[in-house]
């Protein structure tokens, strides 16, 4: 809701946040009572990152707190995509992957780590 409210004062600047939440929830792009496919997986892990990273800002995220909402009970499937989707969202800027405090190179990164917002976090994201 408090993306949907922005649009009232930001106007068109503000349509990609409700654009993420809504995909986010289920609610535009694939349906979720529907079999999913990877792309689907994708482009909703996308937009449910970005909205967590919004909603909670300044906080990290851990990729389960996005395989979580998009996965449901069977989050833990989407854990390796969760990793991959947040390391595309690096290469456009829109996160940060961190481990200890510390910006990280995604190929590099052994163990757990942290999405922070990038700079281009309040930019419509591209596709998956």
């Amino acid at each position: 809701m408090r993306a949907r409210r922005l649009v009232k004062s930001d106007g068109d600047s503000a349509r990609h946040r409700v654009q993420d939440a809504k995909v986010a929830l289920g609610e535009r792009g694939h349906p979720w009572w529907e079999p999913r496919d990877e792309y689907a997986d994708r482009e909703r892990l996308a937009a449910t990152i970005c909205a967590l990273l919004r909603e909670r800002d300044p906080s990290t995220i851990c990729p389960s707190d996005a395989a979580r909402v998009a996965g449901g009970d069977s989050w833990r499937d989407l854990m390796d995509a969760a990793r991959s989707v947040a390391a595309e969202l690096e290469r456009s800027e829109h996160v940060v992957i961190t481990q200890k405090g510390e910006p990280v190179d995604m190929e590099t990164a052994r163990g757990p780590i942290r999405i922070a917002p990038g700079p281009n976090l309040e930019h419509p994201r591209p596709s998956p």
